[in-house]
């Protein structure tokens, strides 16, 4: 069966069960629609959340990013796998012990103040609306290559999957479906992981294969470090990004950002028990960890892949451009990949030397879902790859627009203008925001900043800058009073916008280049998309300054938070 029969019958499969999960799990009322009933099981949830934490960033964007970068890639690894960490440590249980249905509604609670939550809404949609842009580029990304459709109708039904699903089941109909997409998602992603880590190094585990020898005799990452350093391109081992400062902060912002992304944590309100949200912890860990423990080895197998076909190093002669292979003229078709004989010869010349190098176009976010076809993989096994990429991207998108939807209709309508709203009111409204919000977002997604990942690494900034040491001083402080708390939510995320803004030009690293040069206008170095943490360290010491020039806390509220620290029974 040819490549295009076997992606429409597996991504079609994979959708008539997310339609037909969102009919059996629709949600009947509000406490259906944003916690899902509070009665997930933790290891249902678990698997949810990995689905929900994991996105086309994480699916397709991050190998991709590791490819190029190298060890300057890991900070993605390390920062979103700490984060997490931190989120299940520090703010999960406590956050779940308060029972709350969304995170400004704890904002409001804590800081005893509508417009602390008002300000929380704000950050909670900028750094939502910032993240979610990436997940619909993800979605384009996929549908344009594997359903041979150009960007923009990709993304117009990946809009249109998301939105029937989600606005019909609300968390219940979300989280069934991430379990299943899930599923799709980590089989997708280790089958070709298994089949390449066995074709190069004769090791099925992808694990392991990454320093394992070659047939050659030559360990993996010894013969990619040959192979690009070759071919004009920093050693792949050692390659930095940018600086240490840079890289520390960089990990830094993207750790707290993770932390303090609302969409993860409104999964821990969906269980029964604060015990209940630790366990699914737990299992959340065990389940992200099977994809970002296999990541590095598919990024490093898929840039040797690449260049080893494109223009190979101990060749007589590179390959001619009319016999490029099927793979390449494939991805030729999507934009994503651009090739330009700048000396006329009709050989592929892929150096590090912008001036000689004739890949124009290599889109870091292909390097996933096109590593099966580079490596002659069979048609199935790229057709799962497939699904799994739209599963990775609609599983987020998903969480992030009910986080959108759920903080204009509970926290703003509900919450702020109108108390007293019937409950079928408040689920109508929920619905509409969400069909607003999946409107916006396809809008951004149309042109997104630039690749997936590029796009997250901001929204976790702002997160970081914002939300993060709200929710922090909000939990282990009881002294943070409403004005220190709005002070420093509007001062984090304020001087991140500002930097970014003024940066603009410079914000994202575009595709052909691979680490660029440090702007010399950079605060110390930083680049922007890293600048959340930066952002978050100003948040906590405005807030502080303010509390201790403002009133007191109610005791009431002293109380409160004493209470959501102490352990809980169950």
């Amino acid at each position: 069966m040819d490549l295009q029969t076997l992606t429409f019958l597996f991504v079609g499969i994979t959708f008539t069960l997310y339609i037909g999960i969102a009919f059996w799990a629709r949600s009947g009322s509000t406490h259906e629609f944003y916690v899902a009933g509070g009665g997930i099981h933790p290891i249902a949830n678990g698997m949810a959340t990995a689905a929900d934490w994991m996105s086309a960033a994480s699916f397709i964007s991050m190998a991709g990013l590791i490819a190029f970068y190298g060890y300057g890639g890991s900070v993605f690894l390390m920062g979103w796998t700490g984060g997490y960490v931190l989120l299940a440590m520090l703010l999960a249980p406590y956050l779940r012990k308060h029972g709350s249905f969304t995170v400004p509604e704890f904002i409001s609670d804590r800081y005893y103040s509508k417009t602390a939550r008002i300000v929380a809404v704000i950050c909670l949609i900028i750094a939502s609306v910032t993240y979610v842009i990436g997940q619909m580029k993800g979605i384009g990304v996929a549908f344009s290559r594997f359903l041979e459709v150009d960007y923009e109708t990709g993304l117009v039904t990946g809009m249109v999957i998301v939105a029937f699903y989600a606005v019909m089941g609300g968390m219940k109909g979300i989280t069934y479906t991430q379990i299943a997409q899930y599923v799709i998602m980590i089989i997708a992603y280790t089958i070709p992981a298994v089949f390449i880590s066995f074709m190069l190094t004769g090791n099925p585990i992808p694990q392991l294969g990454l320093g394992s020898e070659m047939a050659d005799g030559t360990y993996l990452l010894d013969k990619l470090d040959q192979v690009v350093t070759q071919l004009g391109f920093s050693e792949y081992t050692t390659q930095a990004r940018l600086s240490t400062t840079n890289m520390f902060v960089y990990t830094l912002s993207l750790m707290i950002g993770t932390a303090g992304l609302p969409h993860v944590i409104m999964r821990f309100f969906t269980v029964s028990s604060v015990k209940a949200a630790r366990e699914s912890a737990g299992w959340a860990l065990v389940f992200i960890a099977l994809l970002y423990t296999t990541a590095p080895a598919v990024a490093a197998m898929a840039r040797l892949n690449l260049m080893t076909t494109i223009d190979q190093p101990n060749a007589e002669q590179n390959l001619a451009y009319a016999e490029r292979p099927a793979w390449f003229k494939n991805w030729e078709k999507t934009g994503l990949l651009k090739f330009e004989d700048k000396n006329g010869d009709g050989l592929i010349q892929y150096t590090g030397d912008k001036k000689t190098n004739e890949m124009v176009k290599v889109d870091r976010d292909i390097m996933v879902l096109a590593n099966p076809e580079i490596a002659g993989l069979p048609n199935w096994v790229i057709a799962i790859v497939a699904a799994g990429g739209l599963a990775a991207a609609l599983s987020t998108a998903a969480g992030l627009l009910l986080a959108i939807a759920s903080s204009i209709s509970h926290d703003l309508l509900k919450g702020v203008w109108r108390p007293n709203i019937s409950e079928k009111d408040e689920l109508m409204y929920s619905r509409i925001s969400m069909i607003g919000a999946i409107l916006i977002a396809g809008y951004y997604g149309f042109n997104p900043p630039d690749f997936a990942a590029g796009t997250v690494a901001l929204a976790f900034g702002l997160a970081a800058s914002s939300i993060f040491p709200a929710l922090m001083m909000g939990i282990f402080s009881k002294k943070m009073n409403k004005e220190g708390a709005i002070s420093g939510m509007l001062s984090g995320i304020g001087i991140t916008l500002l930097y970014v803004f003024q940066h603009q030009g410079i914000m994202f690293v575009k595709s052909t280049s691979f680490l660029g040069d440090m702007n010399p206008n950079w605060f110390f170095g930083i680049e922007p998309n890293a600048f959340g943490a930066i952002g978050a360290l100003v948040n906590f010491a405005v807030a502080f300054l303010v509390m201790s020039r403002t009133n007191k806390v109610p005791k009431e509220v002293e109380k409160m938070v004493e209470n959501i620290r102490i352990p809980a029974a169950n």
